[in-house]
């Protein structure tokens, strides 16, 4: 059974590749001549702050 730690490691490491997927379209974007970001991208964004603060909320602290 995995413990707290190994499960926020999972987090971070999902986060980061969220994070990767976001690049990767917004460079299709700049590719296509678009400027802003897309829907998928704004979602993949949100998705990964929402990885990022669960992540966030698993880490111990040393002053409690």
């Amino acid at each position: 059974m995995p413990d707290v730690d190994s499960i926020r490691e999972r987090l971070e490491t999902i986060a980061e590749e969220l994070a990767d997927l976001v690049l990767e379209g917004l460079r299709s974007s700049i590719d296509a001549g678009r400027s802003d970001p897309g829907p998928e991208e704004r979602r993949l964004a949100r998705a990964r702050r929402s990885v990022e603060k669960a992540a966030a909320l698993l880490r111990t602290d040393e002053s409690e």
